[in-house]
């Protein structure tokens, strides 16, 4: 999707030395519907209903196929044919996010204000700060806003106001920042409300639904990321042997811990996060190493094939130390994703729990190594 090329262009400010940006050229996507004329130019306009191109990238995204690339140019966009009495709207740019808000602004005209927050959501870029005050203000002023929106009112995701300071945004640039529902379907609600929100629409609910919908953007990176090198590593070492490497031995000493590898992803990138809100305790990296320590204990039980691991005690005891850690990191992954905690919970928590897991994974090692100087005997 090519960017917006921003260009300096004068208007009737020009003569109080105001500038103001216009897209050179509209941005390019099924998105994209015409252009509105604005006092700075021409604010590219987009469609309400969501193409079939639209529903397939939003499903790669959900599965993890390109969204740290899924995004769209920050600027001001037009729904319909808005005036100055019109409502804006401020999104993040992920296009997932300004997909979901475009949806719930049919039949609407309105101004659509999308800041640059790198391509991250509105949750997640308000406690990294990229939807935040400053970048507001900064847009607010790179499109001079005051021209094409005279009310003086902006409407902010609820989710977003950790990131922003309503009072310093109101001083920098004379708008009154007004916070939206949770969701983008009460926005249509909330308007004819009078800009007031129910209780239902303050609630933050994280279902069963959002969490399993949330879960591939776990799965696919771990099983992208870690799992390879993990299987190789593994097959390396149960392959190696004095005289050289043993592709037989490989396989048969290495897939018990391939299985139980693909069940500490399973418990901490799935089970984890479906039955957040049924595991015990608050931390996330206890909830994984609690489901991680049922799957091992479930995958050792359920096949001969483990056989040689309940009996041997260096790779027992590895085994009850690594996989449980191992859907433990995996779980604390999904911080990020949720509602459930805050920035400075997930700091706290990662502080403790990093140290855990190299001390974890060193002490895995020197039990694999203890077994292998055991089996060609020599200690």
């Amino acid at each position: 999707m090519p960017e917006i090329k921003l260009v300096l262009k004068k208007d009737e400010n020009a003569a109080s030395g105001r500038t103001c940006c216009a897209p050179a050229a509209l941005p390019a996507g099924p998105w994209v519907a015409g252009s509105v004329n604005t006092p700075c130019g021409q604010a590219p306009g987009i469609s309400t209903e969501l193409t079939r191109r639209d529903r397939w990238d939003n499903f790669k995204c959900r599965v993890s196929s390109f969204r740290n690339d899924y995004a769209v140019p920050p600027g001001l966009y037009a729904v319909g044919a808005p005036d100055r009495e019109s409502e804006v709207f401020v999104s993040a740019n992920y296009k997932f996010s300004f997909d979901t808000l475009r949806r719930q602004l049919k039949g609407l005209n309105a101004w659509v204000l999308v800041l640059d927050t790198k391509g991250i959501n509105v949750w997640c870029a308000a406690g990294k700060g990229t939807f935040g005050t400053n970048e507001l203000i900064r847009r607010i002023s790179s499109v001079n806003l005051a021209a094409v929106a005279g009310h003086g009112k902006i409407v902010l995701p609820q989710l977003g106001a950790p990131g922003v300071s309503a009072h310093e945004v109101s001083k920098a640039t004379g708008f009154r920042v007004i916070y939206g529902p949770v969701r983008a379907k009460d926005i249509p609600e909330f308007i004819k409300a009078g800009y007031k929100a129910t209780r239902e629409m303050r609630t933050v609910k994280f279902t069963f639904w959002d969490r399993l919908v949330l879960s591939p953007m776990e799965i696919i990176p771990a099983m992208k990321k870690y799992y390879p090198l993990y299987a190789l590593f593994a097959l390396a070492v149960f392959g190696l042997q004095p005289s050289g490497i043993l592709f037989r031995s490989a396989f048969t000493g290495a897939l018990p811990f391939l299985l139980l590898g693909l069940a500490s992803v399973f418990s901490g990138a799935f089970l984890t996060p479906v039955l957040l809100p049924y595991v015990p305790f608050r931390s996330f990296a206890v909830k994984g190493w609690i489901m991680g320590a049922a799957a091992l204990l479930f995958s050792m039980e359920s096949s001969t094939w483990f056989k040689l691991v309940r009996t041997n005690v260096e790779l027992l005891a590895l085994c009850l130390l690594f996989f449980p850690m191992a859907s433990s990191y995996i779980a604390l992954q999904f911080t990020g994703s949720t509602t459930f905690t805050g920035m400075s919970g997930v700091k706290k928590e990662l502080k403790t729990a990093i140290p855990i897991y190299m001390a974890s994974a060193v002490i895995s090692l020197l039990l694999l190594a203890a077994y292998k100087l055991t089996e060609w005997r020599l200690i």
